[in-house]
Order: C-alpha cells, then structure tokens, then sequence
C-alpha cells in the first residue's frame, strides 16, 4: 500500500497536467468541427424533414413554433400503435428537428459547459435514427421507420428532389460518423476529469479498505455536491489506484489522453469555384451529342406515323409543298406525362415542327459550350450570374426530358401495329441525356456546399484552405446503343 501512496500523488499531478493539455486542445481543435458537423447533420435531416411533409408522409405539428425547450432530450423512441403511425412519427420527428435546431442555435458547445450527461444527451440525438444503417430491416423502431418513409419519399419527384434526398442521407451518414468520433474523445477527457475531480476530494487520503463504491457515494453529497454519482467509474478509480494492475491501466489512460502530434500541412491550392459550375456548363453541353440522335429518330418516327394517316389528297398536297418549298403544315401530338411535383398524369400539347426547330438551335448552342463562344463568354461572367444560368439550362433538360419520354410512348402506342417494329426508341438516348443533367446538378450542389463550408470558416474566423478537386469526367459523347 505504502508503494501506491508514493505514486498517488505523482499519477494525480501528471493526470492534472495532460487533461489541461486535452481540455486546450479540445477546445481549440475539436469543438469547432463538432459545432460544423452537427450544423450540418441539423441542416441535411431538415431538408428531409421538409420533403416528408411537402410527399404527406408525416403531418405538420401545429404545436411545433410553441415548444419551449430549456434542456435536450431525446425524443421518445418507445414502440406506439399501427394505427397511430402517422400521427406518432409526425409529433417525434417534429420534436427531433426541435431538439436539433436548440442543440445547433442555442446550446453552449463549450468544454466547462458541457459534461458527461450532456454529452450522453447529444450522443443520443445523433443517434435516436441509425443514419448509417438506415433499413427497413432495423431493429430500431424509428430507423426502420424513417427508412420506410424515405424510400417512400423518392417516388415520384423530380430529380432534384431525388439528388436532395440523396446527398442528405449521405451527409447524414458521414456528420454521424464525424460527430461520434468527437464525442467519444469529449467522453472520455470528461471521464477522467470526473475521476480526477473524485480523487482529489474523497480518495486522495482513503486506504484500499475504505476506498469502496459504498464508502466514495457516502461522502459525494457533502464534498462534490451536485455531482452525479457513477458507479461504473468510481470501479474503474479503485482498480486504478489500489490493485497491482492499476498502474498499466493508469499508464494506458495518460497516453490516450495526450494530445495528438499534427503535422503542419502543406499549403493548397485554394478551390476554384467557378471552375465546378463550369465544369457542370461543358456537363450539360456534352447532351448535344444525344440530341442530335434523338432528333434524327424523331424526324423518321415523324414520317412513319404520317404516312399511315395520309389520304391521295394529303400526299399530293405533301408533294406540292416539296415542289415549292414551302413550309410543312404543323403537326400536333397530344403526349401524356406524369407531373411528378403533383403526381398526376398532365396532357400536352406538342406542335411537331415548331418543338423539333426549338430542339435543334438548342443543339447548336448545346454544342458551342464546349469551348466554343459562349463557353468563352461564360467564363467571365460572375459565379452568380453562372449558377443562374446552370440553372436555367438543368431546368430545360429536365423538360426537354420529359417531352421526349412522352413523345417515344407517344409514336409506339399510336402507330399503326403493323408499323410498330418500324419506329425507333430513344431510351438509351434519353439515359445520357438524364446523365447529362443529374452531373451537372450534383456539380451544382458541390458548388454551394463548398462556399458554404467556406462562409462557416469564415464565420468562426479561420482562413480557409481548400483542396482543389479534380474536375469531374465528361459524359461520353457517342450514344448508348439500343
């Protein structure tokens, strides 16, 4: 006993130094990143959140501007009755974005603020949903609850939406993950503070006869008032300080403590941003290629379906105007789409020739993106003015993707059976095309998620140094085969 009396007071003195060390660390180093992960892990499950609403698969809380929280708490996670689904998922989940939205604006993220039971109450937010192994097939009520709806959630919407849904539940998986890791090293620096703090004050002076988890519990009210008692630690204290074992264990804690060595980086090369947004232009002018084979099996599905209609009258009329040179008499498809905003079924109206002469100047201007002259003037307009145009151009491929689709059901079904084999489809076609845009919309948020990284830095005052990443690889420009 008398040889663990002499090292005592050496293990409290270092023990007291290194967490100082740590608590300096922590607070310099990791509770900005945490403070930036959970902004973001608030943010991506929003986003979610909204989109359940606006697909009806929760309903709004009227209750949700009038919570009033002063302290976390995880929302209720008990099993609740089928027949109550929707209202049960639709007052937790409504809490959760509460609870996220105190833990993100209004929380002190600070080392003397926070302690073990804080902790254990965000560590249970982050992981009241297993966003990393979200499945139907959880055993986790909620999990399994909210991957159902979130499956549910990308029928039927646009692929925007569908991206949003996407790039969520990725950032949802990976700011878990992250905000684990720091929370695990906040975890245990607050442990071993708490062991200290129980060291110092009760067992400094105990033999290993009086120092017992009964005897420590006796004394906590009157010496460390307020303290909560853990008895799992107060066990780990007494190993520590009074059995042979205690000092491998207690050498093992000083260097799980110590703070990590980092190397100096090397200075990188800042982020190009307007280069992403162009690289999503030269993305989009890459379509052109498909277009030019759409439009192609588009003019001869075009004669194909007239040819059958025609009566003596109308092919002699057909030949004067070819004689003459005259324009063709306008042709209108009546095509039917699914609105997928509204998920009911919309007809349209297509005048053939007007659409096929907008499709073709949109190729040439297509084409005159990829280095041509309006890349160059692209180029030196303003980010801004370029995300507003990348925009633009996304929308109309989607819409031009659309028609298409519409116009391919359109010239199979309405043709005569026996020219059916006759009339070409457009679907590998119109795969690259919708290639085309997604790209260019996921460079589109790659974009925005970077300047706002960038702003956050910023914000918390630290010069950002961003890596420059590769530009993504064009779309192949040579039509998928049939």
């Amino acid at each position: 006993m008398a040889e663990t009396a002499q090292a005592y007071p050496s293990y409290v003195e270092t023990l007291q130094q290194v967490l100082s060390s740590r608590k300096e660390w922590l607070e310099k180093e990791e509770m900005g990143k945490l403070k930036d992960e959970l902004r973001n892990f608030h943010s991506s499950y929003a986003s979610l959140y909204n989109i359940y609403l606006k697909k009806k698969l929760i309903d709004e809380d009227p209750y949700k501007q009038e919570t009033k929280i002063s302290e976390l708490e995880v929302p209720d996670a008990s099993p609740f009755n089928e027949a109550k689904r929707i209202e049960q998922l639709s007052i937790r989940l409504s809490n959760y974005d509460n609870q996220l939205d105190f833990l993100v604006n209004f929380y002190q993220l600070g080392i003397d603020f926070l302690n073990l039971d804080r902790i254990k109450r965000i560590v249970g937010l982050v992981r009241y949903i297993d966003w990393i192994g979200l499945s139907p097939d959880s055993q986790s009520l909620m999990t399994k609850a909210v991957a159902e709806i979130s499956n549910s959630s990308k029928s039927g919407v646009d692929t925007i939406t569908l991206s949003i849904i996407g790039e969520s539940l990725t950032r949802l998986s990976k700011t878990t993950a992250a905000s684990m890791a720091i929370l695990k090293n906040l975890s245990i620096y607050y442990r071993e503070a708490y062991k200290l703090d129980v060291r110092q004050k009760i067992t400094q002076n105990m033999s290993a006869g009086d120092a017992t988890p009964e005897n420590i519990k006796k004394k906590m009210p009157s010496v460390m008032p307020g303290s909560p008692f853990y008895k799992e630690l107060i066990e780990e204290l007494i190993k520590e300080d009074y059995t042979k074992s205690g000092q491998d264990m207690k050498d093992s804690i000083l260097n799980m403590l110590r703070v990590p060595t980092v190397k100096p980086k090397a200075a990188k090369a800042p982020l190009n941003f307007k280069q992403i947004l162009l690289d999503g232009i030269q993305v989009i002018g890459g379509a052109s290629t498909s277009l030019i084979e759409i439009i192609s099996k588009l003019d001869e599905n075009q004669a194909i379906m007239e040819s059958y209609k025609k009566s003596l009258l109308q092919m002699i009329k057909e030949l004067i105007r070819q004689i003459t040179n005259a324009e063709p008499e306008e042709i209108i498809y009546t095509v039917e789409y699914l609105d997928q905003t509204k998920d009911v079924p919309v007809k349209e109206k297509i005048y053939f020739f007007q659409f096929r002469d907008a499709l073709e100047k949109k190729i040439k201007f297509l084409a005159s993106l990829m280095r041509g002259p309006a890349y160059q003037k692209l180029s030196a307009m303003t980010e801004e003015q370029i995300i507003g145009y990348l925009e633009r151009n996304i929308a109309e491929m989607q819409n031009y993707h659309k028609i298409l689709g519409a116009l391919d059901e359109f010239f199979k079904t309405k043709v005569s059976a026996e020219n059916r084999e006759k009339i070409k489809g457009i679907k590998p076609e119109l795969s690259a095309l919708k290639n085309s845009y997604v790209k260019a919309n996921q460079l589109r948020y790659e974009y925005s998620a970077a300047k706002e990284e960038e702003e956050q830095l910023k914000r918390l005052g630290i010069n950002p140094i961003e890596v420059v990443t590769a530009p993504p690889p064009m779309p192949s420009e040579t039509p998928a085969k049939k």
